[in-house]
């Protein structure tokens, strides 16, 4: 048979110039008339560590219903239930545009077989009181995986990487709200810490290496399929299960809860660069913090229900405050958050149920 294989590829099914495709971008007789499988346009190949995760099977889920072609990596961890990370797996399968690898970021092959345009990096272990717990793992993890994506991506020439840092890396930052400006001294748990070098290797390889990095601080992420292990499902659960929930301290805390749909905006705003930006960090929050008092009575109206209170101290590794200011991303990433707290918990309590 005839190929048009000018680039020595041939093993990749992906490429048409070893398979005739339909509406040929290069006008080959060849694929008008043997045409078998669509074309894919280089610049919607993409891989997303972490598919399997929370926010990684919503932006997994978006970029296949927007016509992506997305190369899936994911270890499916104990850090939680793998039942959870499993099922998200198993709905992602069902696109055809979607395929999947169960690789460690350490060590996966994933970049260098596709060769993706850009990559969203969602993959880490995350949990601010587990790392206190284990923080070689974060080292591990979040920073030599995050050095092996880098890396994996130089040799590949990806264009572009957009990466999850967190909004823990401010600490215990005083000022608020928090702007991507302020200088950060106070990181106050082994996650931050790795967090916060994530975002220096970033900058470091962009220094050193045509590829443009950007990082996302995101501020307390909830919604359907949310992690088990995190306050607004745990809550919402208990409440709804008449279980105790463990309240840390007097309630005065806040967090800046961000609906995931609002933070998947963000995220194909950072993929898109359209600033044509090369290394930068953004603040992806709903700029409105709340109580954790607030966010209790809030749940149990969504509930119906009264909480049971298992009062305890302050938590090592907690953070008093967080909140984002979010004009950076407004600017540069058209992003506009639009769920309240309130409706974002009713759609995650009608998940749950």
């Amino acid at each position: 048979m005839t190929v048009f294989c000018v680039l020595g590829d041939c093993s990749k099914e992906e490429c048409h110039h070893c398979f005739p495709v339909k509406n040929c971008s290069d006008s080959h007789e060849w694929c008008s008339k043997n045409g078998c499988c669509d074309e894919i346009d280089p610049a919607k190949k993409i891989v997303v560590t972490g598919c399997a995760g929370f926010i990684g099977f919503h932006t997994t889920k978006y970029l296949l219903e927007n016509n992506y072609e997305v190369y899936g990596v994911d270890n499916v961890n104990d850090y939680y239930d793998v039942s959870i990370k499993e099922a998200h797996i198993e709905l992602l399968t069902s696109y055809p545009n979607f395929r999947f690898a169960k690789e460690d970021i350490q060590d996966t092959t994933v970049i260098s077989t596709f060769r993706p345009h850009k990559i969203i990096h969602l993959a880490s272990m995350a949990g601010v009181r587990y790392s206190i717990e284990n923080p070689k793992t974060y080292c591990d993890v979040n920073i030599r995986g995050f050095i092996h994506i880098l890396e994996e991506s130089v040799k590949n020439n990806v264009q572009h990487i957009v990466y999850a840092s967190s909004s823990s890396v401010y600490g215990l930052n005083t000022k608020v709200p928090f702007e991507e400006t302020d200088k950060i001294e106070t990181c106050n748990s082994p996650y931050a810490c790795s967090k916060m070098a994530m975002e220096l290797y970033a900058k470091t390889y962009t220094q050193l290496y045509p590829v443009s990095c950007f990082g996302l601080r995101f501020f307390t992420v909830y919604g359907p399929h949310g992690r088990p292990d995190m306050a607004p499902y745990k809550f919402m659960k208990a409440i709804m299960n008449e279980t105790p929930i463990d309240k840390y301290g007097d309630g005065t805390s806040s967090r800046d809860y961000t609906y995931i749909d609002d933070i998947v905006s963000g995220i194909v705003g950072a993929l898109e660069n359209r600033k044509e930006k090369r290394c930068e960090v953004y603040n992806l929050g709903n700029s409105q913090p709340v109580s954790l008092n607030e966010f209790i009575e809030t749940c149990e109206e969504i509930c119906g229900k009264k909480a049971k209170i298992h009062q305890l101290g302050e938590q090592l590794g907690d953070v008093p405050h967080t909140y984002a200011s979010i004009e950076k991303a407004k600017e540069d990433l058209e992003y506009k958050p639009n769920m309240g707290l309130k409706n974002g918990l009713k759609k995650l309590y009608d998940y749950l149920l």
